[in-house]
């Protein structure tokens, strides 16, 4: 029998893969509240992939989906923390707007390219505006897993991938060289 790669699997759920177009163009916001129903279409869509995802994978860090990842061009993603019992977090229209200055690097995985695994410098704490179905603006501040957690999904939603921040000469490590699996992400206190 022959063992499916980690990039097969997620194409074969429904996940859009790297070197697709979509993975690299700004996606587009919804007008709300006047395109609520396709927003909520949109996040339907997200939380299928992610239960079919789950399924097959765990998260011991959380996982997140952005709407390009299903071949939808819209600004929306799903965040899933960590945390047992924790709430999904959604993203509609997100955008940083502001980062700490303190920084990290730790290893991302992606679903559009899981045969790797990339060492990714990214702010301990962000301040993210979103848009709620009712077009109100919500600003939250995420912080350390989270925070790098809730800024990949925004990126997918920019058009970035995490190679995009990646530091020059780093390059990634097959998923097999990869040691810390099923272990949190490691911050000082």
């Amino acid at each position: 029998m022959t063992e499916v790669r980690p990039s097969e699997q997620m194409r074969n759920l429904g996940v859009v893969q790297h070197g697709a177009p979509i993975l690299t163009e700004p996606a587009r916001p919804f007008d709300l509240p006047a395109e609520r129903d396709a927003a909520e279409q949109a996040v339907d869509a997200l939380f299928a992939s992610m239960e079919r995802i789950a399924q097959v994978h765990p998260f011991a860090k959380g996982m997140g989906i952005a709407a390009p990842q299903i071949d939808i061009g819209r600004a929306a993603a799903v965040v899933q923390p960590p945390a047992e019992g924790a709430g999904a977090i959604v993203l509609l229209n997100p955008r940083v707007t502001a980062a700490s200055d303190d920084m990290d690097e730790q290893f991302e995985g992606c679903l559009s390219f899981f045969d790797v695994r990339g060492l990714v410098p990214r702010p301990l704490r962000i301040t993210v505006e979103t848009t709620a179905l009712d077009g109100t603006t919500v600003t939250t501040v995420y912080e350390r897993g989270l925070a790098r957690l809730i800024a990949h999904e925004i990126d997918h939603l920019d058009g970035l991938l995490y190679l995009n921040r990646m530091r020059t000469g780093v390059e990634p490590i097959p998923v097999e060289e990869y040691r810390q699996t099923g272990r949190s992400w490691a911050y000082d206190n």
